[in-house]
């Protein structure tokens, strides 16, 4: 593929994905796992502001064996964003803090009828996105995917794997179903505090903006309809026997849990509630310890209930710049060595209206919030560009399960992603198809 460098002016170079915020950390990442992936004849262009950093990675990427090209792009300039979101497919976007900059990127593929993921873990800009461009995204056709990495993919597959499953066997609809972080190692770079510190500012001074991120289904295009389950706090103190009777032990609220609850819960809603009305998600996050465990399970739970929203409100009293001074240099992050060591695995349980009993597993190595989210952002960006005659919905503000559950499996199980379905019965559920790429196993998978 030719290399060269193109500018705003360039209107009419076509490329199959734009790769926004290729500068950044995680954009950095997700470029070199890119170019080391991408299938023969790709085209791929590397976005920024620039020019310079640009290079750079386009430079590291070649020497991964790919030519990419570059274009400047700013969200500040919003000709730049529209002129990018007309020479694509696919905008796979990392700039961040989306509350801050992810607007004018999905009007701009929303208008255009560019498909469009990103990585947020925000929940008021998801339900911000929802009610201003779904309208303008059905009518373009544009999937507009929010929450394509660590959040929310391996939440959200999990569960639209075991829907499949339990409709597979005529075992119903899914209950009461719970996703336990088993394990987890990872760090934190300055992009990731700067979404979560934009986030929490806008709570504390909104109070319209508190209720909704407290609503379990602030993300329903359909909220008068929704089931009434009762409290669906974010901060819950588990016992583990009560999720499946083989577990031991104790949970708190997982920190990714408010945003990755509603990304589910809006999947279902989107396909009709085809989990179930009476479908409950939770995400804990289990402790080692026996009984001991039971003490930072709860100071989890407590600090994922009620409270947080309430104390939220503090940071009014802080300066903005001291506010900007305790968060991580963005740009910054975990160092090589450091990515390498981390690693997560995520079980999720659920029973079914029929009684039967089933287990999911997701499983990288790899620091969940970079290097393995590079995979999957990577890999979610390619499922839109070229699995297009497998993704099933044409156009709307969508979840990764709704927009493409089963290319994003294939493509991540061939990445090397444990993912894997075990009913937990005496009878196993029948082989996967190819088209599902699931490994589902008799045999139970190590509780350790």
């Amino acid at each position: 593929m030719k290399n060269a460098t193109h500018t705003e002016d360039d209107r009419d170079w076509q490329y199959d994905i734009v790769l926004f915020g290729a500068t950044g950390y995680v954009g950095g990442l997700t470029a070199r796992e890119m170019a080391r992936t991408a299938p023969p004849g790709a085209r791929i262009a590397l976005a920024g502001r620039d020019r310079g950093r640009l290079a750079q990675v386009a430079d590291a990427c070649r020497r991964e064996g790919a030519a990419f090209d570059t274009m400047i792009v700013d969200v500040e300039r919003p000709e730049t964003v529209a002129a990018m979101a007309a020479s694509t497919t696919v905008v796979v976007t990392t700039v961040g803090p989306y509350t801050q900059h992810g607007a004018a990127v999905v009007r701009a593929c929303a208008e255009a009828g560019t498909d469009y993921a990103d990585l947020t873990g925000e929940p008021l800009f998801v339900r911000d996105s929802i009610t201003r461009f779904s309208g303008a995204a059905e009518a373009s056709g544009a999937r507009i995917v929010h929450s394509c990495g660590f959040d929310s993919v391996p939440s959200d597959l999990l569960v639209a794997l075991l829907g499949e499953a339990a409709r597979a066997d005529g075992e119903g609809e899914l209950t009461e179903t719970t996703l336990v972080v088993r394990r987890i190692r990872g760090g934190v770079s300055g992009g990731t505090a700067a979404s979560g510190l934009a986030h929490a500012v806008t709570m504390a001074w909104n109070p319209e903006a508190r209720r909704a991120a407290r609503d379990p289904y602030t993300h329903s295009h359909c909220r008068g309809e929704e089931p009434d389950l009762g409290p669906q706090s974010d901060g819950q103190l588990v016992r583990l026997t009560d999720v499946d009777p083989d577990l031991r032990g104790w949970a708190g609220g997982f920190f990714m849990a408010p945003h990755n609850s509603r990304v589910v819960r809006r999947s279902n809603t989107l396909t009709d509630w085809s989990y179930g009305r009476g479908f409950a998600y939770r995400e804990v996050m289990a402790m080692p310890g026996g009984a001991l465990g039971a003490i930072p399970a709860a100071a989890m739970a407590l600090g994922l209930s009620g409270a947080m929203y309430r104390t939220v409100t503090v940071l009014r009293l802080m300066p903005a710049a001291l506010l900007r001074a305790l968060a991580p240099r963005r740009g910054s992050g975990p160092s090589e060595r450091a990515r390498s060591r981390g690693h997560f695995a995520f079980e999720t349980y659920t029973r079914t209206t029929r009684g039967a009993r089933y287990r999911a597993t997701f499983a990288m190595r790899g620091d969940p919030g970079y290097a393995a989210t590079a995979v999957i952002l990577a890999q979610a960006g390619f499922a839109l560009a070229f699995d297009r005659g497998r993704l099933c919905v044409d156009g709307g503000v969508l979840t990764p399960a709704v927009a493409m559950a089963k290319p994003l499996t294939q493509r991540l199980v061939d990445r090397g992603v444990d993912l894997r379905i075990d009913r937990l019965a005496d009878n196993p559920i029948r082989p996967a198809s190819p088209e599902t790429a699931v490994h589902l196993k008799e045999k139970e998978i190590s509780h350790g």
